[in-house]
């Protein structure tokens, strides 16, 4: 048997959208793994035979099959064998759209009809094996965010299926993490909670989130959510911009349960305290702005303050004039020279009291 190797998933599909592509996976069919050493490539796969190309370094996969064996994302066996056919390795993926292939030849194989669905726009489940990687729910809600494409209703239907059956309850924190945080990052996050909520997953891994729909606080956080990835922020600030609907102690229980990293939980928990007072800049007396300011330790971390006035101030319909105000606040403020006052003084309580003094006294000219 000939050995054949084709680009398929992802970089197949970014191609045809005209989109760049990051990287190029491929399959070999009718390899054996001695082979594929014969030929130079170096394994680097644990549960299934991946291997780097010796010029390339991209990866090239025998084409495998799969069975599911236990509940979760890590419950499966895999076959990788020369007999396995593209086809059948194709079928094993998630999305009609991440099932194509071409051979070296440039030829487009398509046995899922996933060129017709990208040109529609649908993502549509592959076959029933969906169902076997609860994972594959929160991929669908994120390649939503990213391209805006809807959800088939029958790929909807197995995802609540899918949901109701516990699937989703498998998913470990540092998995949901990991692809709440590229959903974060996509075009138009929003999309993503809105597949989840519609299939009930966002009740069960991100219970905090879903609660906002129950008392309407929604749509402001997903507006500001969306605002700050048009402003292409940063994930921090992206996830900052959505969680400060929410109670400091609810941040810190999505945070604690899901391992969010610290600078993402703590840039969200000064947005949850301070998100509405940032938001009221343009009308906040100098002594109030120092007080936020002071809260948010704005002279020690600088930095990270001009990034909680984003997060607060995303979606916000005064932001251009209250982001001008504390620009203008924090520089006068960071301009003093600490030092300097409190060479002039003696005492710790007499030192804080005329630094913060000095400081409130530079906000104030600045704002005048």
């Amino acid at each position: 048997m000939a050995i054949k190797t084709y680009i398929v998933g992802g970089a197949v599909r970014d191609e045809m959208l005209g989109l760049p592509v990051q990287d190029r996976d491929h399959v070999v069919v009718g390899a054996t793994p001695e082979q594929m050493v014969r030929l130079g490539y170096r394994p680097v796969g644990r549960d299934f035979p991946v291997f780097l190309h010796p010029e390339t370094h991209e990866e090239y996969a025998l084409a495998r099959t799969e069975r599911k064996t236990a509940p979760g994302y890590h419950g499966f066996t895999f076959h990788a064998a020369p007999e396995v056919t593209l086809e059948q390795d194709l079928q094993r993926r998630d999305l009609t759209i991440n099932a194509m292939a071409r051979d070296t030849d440039g030829r487009l194989i398509d046995p899922y009809r996933g060129a017709e669905d990208l040109g529609e726009g649908i993502l549509r489940h592959v076959s029933p094996a969906f169902a076997e990687d609860p994972v594959r729910i929160l991929r669908v809600a994120r390649f939503a965010a990213r391209f805006g494409f809807t959800v088939a209703a029958e790929t909807q239907a197995l995802m609540r299926q899918m949901v109701e059956a516990g699937e989703a309850d498998a998913l470990v924190a540092e998995r949901v993490w990991q692809e709440l945080a590229k959903g974060l990052m996509e075009k138009t996050p929003s999309v993503m909670f809105a597949v989840l909520r519609d299939c009930g997953a966002l009740a069960r891994v991100l219970p905090q989130f879903d609660a906002l729909y129950d008392d309407g606080a929604i749509d402001a956080a997903l507006a500001a959510l969306d605002a700050a990835a048009a402003a292409n922020a940063p994930l921090d600030v992206r996830f900052a911009a959505l969680a400060r609907a929410l109670e400091p102690e609810a941040i810190d229980a999505l945070s604690a349960r899901l391992r969010v990293p610290a600078g993402c939980r703590d840039l969200a928990l000064l947005a949850s305290r301070h998100g509405h007072a940032l938001a009221d800049a343009a009308a906040l007396e100098a002594g109030e702005l120092f007080e936020v300011m002071d809260a948010a330790d704005a002279w020690r971390r600088p930095d990270r303050f001009r990034d909680l006035v984003e997060a607060a101030l995303a979606g916000e319909q005064d932001a251009p004039r209250a982001r001008a105000r504390l620009q203008r606040a924090h520089a006068a403020a960071l301009a003093v020279d600490a030092g300097a006052v409190a060479r002039a003084q003696s005492g710790a309580a007499a030192i804080k009291a005329a630094v913060a003094q000095a400081r409130r006294s530079a906000i104030e000219a600045s704002i005048k």
